[in-house]
C-alpha cells in the first residue's frame, strides 16, 4: 500500500502544513484529478453527434425549402430549423459545461514563426 497518496484529507496547520499539503498535491498522480480518457471520449462523441444532427436538420430544412411552396413543407421546414437551433444551443451548453468542469480548455493559436 502506498502511504504517500492517502485518501484522508491532510490537516493544514501553519506554514509547514501548507508546504506539506503542496508537496502532496504536486506528487499526486495526474489521473486522480481528471475524469480520465473515458469522459473525454464521451465528450468527443457527444460533440460530433450533435454536429452531425445539426447538419442533418439543416439538410432536412433545405429539402423542404426546395421541394415546393405547400403549407405542409413550410411547417416541416420551420420545425427542422427549430430543431437545428435547439441542437446548436445544446452543443453550446455542452461546451460551456465541459469548459467549466475542466474537460476542455481554450488555447492560443500557435504561430510557426514571426509574422511579416
Amino acid at each position: 500500500m502506498n502511504t504517500a497518496h492517502s485518501t484522508t484529507a491532510p490537516t493544514v496547520r501553519g506554514h509547514e502544513g501548507e508546504k506539506r499539503l503542496l508537496r502532496e498535491l504536486l506528487n499526486a498522480p495526474a489521473a486522480a484529478y481528471t475524469l480520465g480518457g473515458k469522459m473525454e471520449s464521451l465528450l468527443r462523441l457527444l460533440v460530433i453527434g450533435l454536429l452531425i444532427a445539426i447538419l442533418v436538420s439543416l439538410g432536412s430544412a433545405l429539402r423542404h425549402l426546395s421541394r415546393g411552396g405547400s403549407e405542409a413543407d413550410s411547417r416541416k421546414m420551420a420545425r427542422a430549423l427549430t430543431i437545428r437551433i435547439s441542437l446548436s444551443l445544446a452543443l453550446f451548453a455542452l461546451l460551456v459545461i465541459a469548459w467549466y468542469m475542466g474537460l476542455i480548455s481554450p488555447h492560443a493559436l500557435q504561430s510557426t514563426g514571426p509574422v511579416r
